[in-house]
C-alpha cells in the first residue's frame, strides 16, 4: 500500500563532503553503476526492494535516486555514498516492495541514518572503502525482508542484480519499472588491480553489454540460497575497472556478509528503544 503522510514529508539535507565529482558518484553510482544497462523488467516479486529518492538542484539533478535492501521490519540496508555527499538532499522517504519506481509498495519516512564509521569517499580503486550505511524506518512495514547469506560464494556463485538505475550509457535514463540481471561472482583478478577484495565483491555480467549503472547504488545483489530463498550478498557500490561505461562492466559491491557484524551489532544498539550511544554516528 502506499503510506505518504504528506504533512509529514521532509527534505533530509546532508552535509557538504565532496567534489562535484564525488557528487556525480554520491547521487547517482560510485562510477558505473546505477540504473541497469541492458537488464530486463522484473521477472518476479522482490518484497524486499527499496528505493530512496533524492536530487541534488545545485548540480542539475532533479530526480535521482539510490537502490536498498529491507533486511528487518524498520531496517534498510543501503551503500553510504547514496545518503552522504556535497549537495545531495534525500527526500526523506523509502519507498518498499514495489515494481515501479514512484508508486506502489509501501511508503516510510526515514528515521534515522548510521553510516559505517570506516566510510571513505574517493576515486578509483580507493573508492568507497566500507560503503555501508543503515536506514531505521519511522515504522515497520509488512513486507518480508531479504536475510544476509552467511558467505557472499565462490567465484562463478550466480547472482542477480535489481535496480532503477539507468539504462543507458551515459545518460540518465531512468525506467519506471524495475529491472533486473542475471551475473556472477568474479575472482578478485577480474576487476581491476586494488579494487576487489574481501569485503568488495567483483561481479560480472552474464549478459554482454549491460552491468548495474547510475541510479543503482545500494541496491541488491542477491543469490538462491539452499532452501530456494533470495539471500543478499551485495550492495551495489561502484565500478571494478577505472574510465569503462557502465555496460562494460565490471562492477564492485559491498559483501553484506562481510559486514554482517556491524549490521547485526548497529541495529541492535538502536533500536527503536535503544538510546544513541554515539551521535557522530547518525545523520539526520
Amino acid at each position: 500500500m502506499f503510506s505518504l503522510k504528506s504533512s509529514r514529508r521532509r527534505t533530509v539535507r546532508i552535509a557538504a563532503l565532496g567534489t562535484l565529482a564525488a557528487v556525480a558518484c554520491t547521487t547517482l553510482m560510485a562510477g558505473s553503476a546505477g540504473a541497469i544497462v541492458n537488464g530486463s523488467d522484473a521477472t518476479e516479486r522482490y518484497p524486499f526492494m527499496v528505493t530512496i529518492p533524492e536530487s541534488a538542484p545545485k548540480y542539475g539533478l532533479f530526480d535521482g535516486n539510490c537502490g536498498a535492501s529491507l533486511i528487518e521490519r524498520q531496517w534498510v540496508l543501503t551503500a553510504a555514498h547514496c545518503v552522504t555527499g556535497e549537495g545531495l538532499e534525500l527526500e526523506g522517504v523509502v519507498r518498499v516492495g514495489s515494481d515501479r519506481r514512484k508508486t506502489g509498495g509501501t511508503v516510510r519516512e526515514i528515521d534515522r541514518i548510521f553510516v559505517h564509521p570506516g566510510y571513505v569517499n574517493g576515486e578509483g580503486k580507493a573508492a568507497n572503502k566500507d560503503d555501508m550505511a543503515l536506514i531505521r524506518l519511522d515504522r515497520p512495514v509488512a513486507q518480508q525482508p531479504v536475510r544476509i547469506a552467511e558467505k557472499a560464494g565462490r567465484p562463478g556463485t550466480p547472482t542477480r542484480l535489481l535496480g532503477f538505475g539507468s539504462t543507458v550509457d551515459g545518460e540518465l535514463a531512468f525506467p519506471d519499472r524495475l529491472q533486473e540481471l542475471d551475473t556472477r561472482l568474479g575472482a578478485v583478478s577480474e576487476c581491476a588491480p586494488g579494487y576487489a577484495d574481501a569485503t568488495r565483491l567483483c561481479t560480472i555480467s552474464t549478459k554482454p553489454k549491460a552491468m548495474a549503472c547510475h541510479g543503482d547504488s545500494g541496491g541488491p545483489q542477491i543469490r538462491k540460497g539452499r532452501d530456494g530463498r533470495w539471500e543478499l550478498v551485495g550492495v551495489t557500490s561502484g565500478p571494478g575497472a577505472p574510465n569503462v561505461p557502465c555496460s562494460e562492466g565490471p562492477g564492485l559491491y559491498s559483501s553484506a556478509p562481510a559486514y554482517a557484524q556491524w549490521i547485526r551489532k548497529t541495529m541492535r544498539s538502536n533500536s527503536v528503544d535503544a538510546p544513541v550511544k554515539d551521535p557522530r554516528a547518525v545523520m539526520r
